[in-house]
């Protein structure tokens, strides 16, 4: 099973809209006659140019074929999970969201683009698909606690959890993205947003990344303010940019900026109080943009004391939060810690458009925390997961035990192995 490797730029995105390309007609998931076609992404075809001309007609074409491959792609591994994790009442719930969802956009397969009332309806059933979509993470992750609480936590269940998740929720991201795109242009009689007239849907075709920081610490101190009666001050610096006085600005969805630094900030924040508590003094945190000619660079430094070397990739497990687990009825709270879903999270939003994040600590002192965007807008390509034997065997196959180890302190006893 072969998937073509190209997909939307963000510039192809802006240029048109809701994006169009086609999903390729062959017949996937035996057994599931409606999911038949519903396989393979392939690039996008050349049409519309500028949000202005953006066509609903055309959008209600790629989505009523785009949308059921990218839900029936990602149905195919959550019906690979563990039989005691899908019998959980929450990953049932996430479940029967997907097939509904999946079953209202085959609705309209065969219906013409040239009926006014359908495409409307179509963009009325898109909506409803997103509102009831609000609530699939934390839903997962309270799953996710339900089986942890019942079963435990082995470390073969914990690894095919952890890729699974990935790639669920970079789905999500992608599914949201297209969604968000086709309401926000066509889901009502005012296609312009006031607060945001140059927006194309989600998309800011000239983000200003400064102005995005600053709101995500802003928000982020008022509950710092909340929580611990002070907060730590930002020292905001801007390197290359292009026309002094000018902000630095790129083509990029700002809630997904947005969601990355907000989160950021709380931990730099938390961290911060808790490691000075004692002194009463908050050192600032630093934060460095910079503009090269492939990435655009956000830094976070804190003094919040670090984290050790063996704790790093934990950061960006599912199954690990270094807070106390939230109630399930406030979780749509934003406390200062929550699930542990925010730091992962953040990092598919940043490899959504071929970015990345990345943390580097000095355990004692603080943590720097980098976000990679890319500069150029026609090279932020959709990073998308792929149902294909690849995958399958991630999830069928025997895990094999490490072949690297760590010799024991003790002395081995040689008698063991001394000829008689």
């Amino acid at each position: 099973m072969v998937c073509s490797p190209l997909f939307p730029s963000l510039s192809a995105l802006a240029l048109r809209g809701a994006t169009v390309f086609t999903a390729d007609e062959r017949a996937s998931c035996q057994g599931c006659s409606s999911w038949e076609g519903l396989t393979y992404f392939l690039p996008p075809s050349a049409s519309q140019r500028g949000s202005d001309n953006a066509c609903e007609k055309t959008s209600f074409m790629f989505l009523r074929q785009e949308l059921p491959v990218r839900l029936a792609n990602i149905m195919k591994e959550i019906s690979l999970l563990p039989d005691n994790l899908l019998k959980t009442p929450s990953v049932q719930l996430v479940q029967s969201w997907y097939v509904q969802s999946l079953q209202e956009i085959l609705d309209f397969k065969d219906k013409s683009a040239e009926d006014s009332e359908a495409v409307s309806c179509f963009t009325d059933t898109v909506i409803t698909i997103r509102n009831r979509h609000n609530d699939v993470i934390p839903t997962m992750a309270q799953g996710v606690i339900e089986y942890k609480d019942h079963y435990g936590v082995d470390p073969v269940t914990s690894q095919n959890v952890q890729y699974f998740l990935d790639r669920f929720f970079m789905s999500r991201i992608s599914i949201r993205m297209l969604l968000n795109q086709h309401t926000l242009l066509f889901g009502g009689k005012i296609k312009d947003n006031p607060a945001h007239p140059k927006h194309i849907g989600s998309i800011d075709p000239k983000c200003s990344v400064v102005e995005v920081i600053q709101d995500g610490y802003e928000n982020a101190k008022t509950l710092c303010d909340l929580y611990y009666m002070s907060c730590p001050e930002l020292v905001l610096e801007e390197q290359n940019v292009k026309s002094p006085g000018q902000p630095m600005q790129v083509v990029y969805v700002p809630s997904h900026l947005y969601y990355m630094v907000f989160e950021l900030f709380k931990n730099a924040m938390r961290a911060t109080m808790e490691h000075h508590a004692d002194r009463g003094i908050y050192p600032p945190i630093h934060v460095h943009v910079t503009l090269g000619n492939e990435d655009l660079t956000v830094k976070i430094c804190d003094r919040g004391g670090g984290v050790p070397l063996r704790k790093i990739d934990r950061l960006f497990n599912y199954m690990y939060s270094t807070a106390p687990r939230p109630r399930v009825e406030t979780s749509r709270a934003t406390p200062l810690a929550g699930f542990g879903y925010g730091l992962p999270i953040s990092r598919l939003y940043a490899q959504y458009f071929q970015g990345d994040l990345k943390l580097y600590s000095l355990e004692g002192y603080g943590t720097d925390a980098v976000i990679f965007i890319k500069a150029l807008s026609t090279e932020s390509v959709e990073r998308l997961p792929v149902y294909n034997k690849s995958a399958w065997r991630h999830y069928t196959a025997n895990h094999e035990a490490d072949d690297w180890c760590i010799p024991s302190s003790e002395p081995k006893d040689m008698t063991t192995f001394r000829s008689v």
